[in-house]
């Protein structure tokens, strides 16, 4: 009878142990569920959050040539780009360089797009670093309410100081790219990351699909009703932009816990100079818990993400006025132009980037860096368009792999709380690159002519493809 007791109460406990396994199971079970859903839903939120900054960001693009050409017409006397002209004119007479007159545009365009990239160099990092702090969602709609700004700005922008200003304050918003990729790290797991990083590199293909011909068509609208050219598509990036700040406001919910965020800001001037100062971002100086050997293969990445995207952004900058100077291209040729990049590009991201295996990211993106070579070498050459479509197939395939790789490598390194200074310095980096590769491939293409600008880009890149034999990324778990 006791031995009987005995079993039934051992059997009891079993059965209530079992019960409690399972219960832990299915709970286990219901919140991966969760997790996943909520992880789907937030990349699906930024990817659309994306697209729509995207096509807004994008409309510019192949109006930025008539855009300065309307400039010099228009803004005569004491204006800006009077002035900026005339010390233009002065520094090629003391370098005793010829005429570049017919270049100027592409200088000024320089310029501008420098400006606002280092704008954004200096915004990125401090962005990522507050949203460790404060969170990803109030950060996003502070840079999404001052882009809205900028396209206000842009449609009354009826002299060259009001363009200018426009982005000066869009190059201060533009944080909210960053901010992106450090959502899809928090949602993500390692093994899945490369995949969200895909997302956004998708929304970056659409944008430019679209975009660029959207903006071109609005721009062919209003000049045929004889307004300004600009207004139609900067009052539509208006619209998109607002659409956006809403959709953001309603949609994106936190993706960084308060558990889980950085105590402070940062409570001396060292550490709020770690994120601006350009050598603390090569040296990742903000990020502090991290080993040795992850810190050092993080320098070295931002270091070939700074060598690759100068080279890259410089020559990408300078593609609409060597179509718009060397087959007189319109807008809305040029508009051809970006739909027939961005869909190689969707193609790439979505057929190709986005099923590559965990652990094969450095591979593909050496293929891109090698690809791109050849390319540079076509577009110097081309004298039919047949020549330079085939080099800027290339040169599509290179910009929708080589990037998106890096960015999957990168950030799989840093604690959670450290996933937005790291993505933000990162991000601050191209940044900075694309705050100089437009000047300098500007100012060669100025001085010496579109060829021998190119061919310089094809051979520099050997540097950062040697440089990334040297990397040895971290192991996904």
């Amino acid at each position: 009878m006791g031995d009987t007791q005995s079993e039934d109460t051992m059997n009891g406990h079993v059965e209530d142990i079992n019960g409690k396994g399972t219960a832990e199971h299915d709970s286990n079970m219901k919140e991966e569920e969760i997790d996943g859903r909520f992880s789907r839903r937030a990349i699906m939120v930024v990817f659309l959050s994306l697209l729509l900054d995207l096509l807004a960001f994008t409309m510019i693009l192949p109006l930025l040539p008539s855009l300065l050409d309307y400039y010099a017409q228009h803004d005569k006397g004491d204006g800006w780009y009077s002035m900026l002209q005339s010390g233009v004119n002065h520094f090629r007479e003391f370098l005793g360089i010829p005429d570049t007159e017919r270049y100027n545009s592409v200088l000024f365009g320089g310029i501008i797009g420098s400006l606002f990239s280092f704008l954004q160099f200096v915004a990125s990092p401090v962005i990522g670093a507050a949203s460790d702090v404060y969170g990803r969602r109030p950060l996003m709609m502070l840079t999404m309410v001052g882009i809205t700004s900028s396209y206000v700005m842009w449609a009354l922008s009826h002299n060259f100081q009001l363009f200018v200003l426009a982005r000066i304050v869009g190059g201060i918003s533009k944080g909210n790219v960053s901010l992106s990729t450090t959502i899809v790290t928090d949602v993500s797991t390692r093994k899945t990351r490369g995949k969200g990083m895909a997302m956004i590199g998708i929304s970056f293909s659409l944008g430019f699909i679209v975009g660029p011909m959207i903006g071109a068509l609005f721009a062919r609208s209003a000049a045929a009703q004889g307004g300004a050219f600009y207004v139609q598509p900067a009052l539509f990036a208006l619209f998109l932009a607002a659409a956006d700040v809403l959709f953001v406001y309603m949609y994106l919910d936190e993706t960084l816990p308060e558990e889980k965020r950085a105590q402070s800001f940062g409570n001396s001037f060292k550490e709020a100079q770690n994120l601006i100062n350009p050598v603390s971002l090569f040296c990742f100086s903000a990020v502090k818990k991290t080993t040795k050997k992850d810190m050092s293969m993080l320098r070295l990445l931002g270091f070939i993400y700074f060598l690759y995207l100068f080279i890259f952004s410089g020559l990408e900058f300078t593609l609409t006025f060597l179509v718009h100077k060397r087959f007189q291209y319109t807008s809305i040729q040029q508009g051809r132009m970006f739909v027939f990049m961005g869909l190689i590009m969707a193609l790439v991201q979505g057929g190709f980037v986005r099923r590559i295996k965990p652990g094969k990211e450095k591979r593909m993106a050496v293929m891109g860096m090698v690809i791109l070579m050849p390319s540079f070498l076509m577009i110097a050459n081309a004298t039919t368009t047949t020549l330079f479509y085939a080099g800027l197939a290339l040169f599509a395939f290179a910009s929708a792999s080589v990037v998106p790789c890096m960015t999957t490598l990168v950030s799989v390194y840093g604690s959670a709380d450290q996933k937005g200074t790291i993505m933000g310095i990162f991000r601050s980096l191209g940044a900075l690159s694309r705050a100089f590769g437009p000047v300098v491939s500007s100012a060669v293409y100025w001085a010496y002519g579109a060829s021998t600008c190119y061919i310089a880009g094809s051979i520099l890149l050997v540097v950062p493809l040697l440089l990334f034999t040297m990397v040895k990324p971290q192991k996904m778990d």
